[in-house]
């Protein structure tokens, strides 16, 4: 998706969604590493029944929103309530980032990756820098707890 060999960003819109509860160095990571692939990232909270977050979306995207860098122009963070599917559709979004920090994460991201892609939108796995891979938004709510 880069364009030719200037090494720019490419066109396409990226979407990184997840509760993000916390946000931790690892998800700052992937997404400073997105956005110099894409022409936009969206930090995409995402409201998930299935978890209990300590929360609500609505702190948690002024939080991550605080921690990006003003320089990271191509940046945005939105929640969400819904497939991401549905929020790429919706506001043209290419690209559903993921990262994944082992196995584990790979085995269950792929799942979903592929159901994605039957919806229409690709999947693009950034494996996490090992020193980061450690460190879960799990584990660190329990240690700040």
């Amino acid at each position: 998706m880069l364009h030719g060999s200037n090494g720019g960003r490419g066109s396409a819109r990226a979407v990184y969604p997840g509760t993000f509860d916390p946000f931790t160095p690892g998800h700052l990571d992937v997404v400073d590493r997105s956005r110099r692939m894409f022409e936009h990232v969206t930090v995409l909270v995402a409201v998930n029944d299935g978890k209990q977050p300590s929360r609500p979306p609505a702190a948690r995207a002024l939080e991550i929103q605080a921690l990006l860098p003003e320089a990271w122009l191509n940046v945005t963070v939105a929640v969400w309530q819904g497939l991401t599917v549905d929020y790429c559709r919706r506001h043209g979004g290419d690209t559903i980032v993921r990262g994944v920090r082992n196995a584990a994460d790979y085995l269950y991201e792929q799942e979903l990756a592929r159901t994605n892609a039957a919806l229409g939108v690709t999947t693009l796995f950034l494996p996490a820098r090992p020193e980061l891979a450690a460190m879960s938004s799990t584990m660190r709510r329990t240690l700040h707890a």
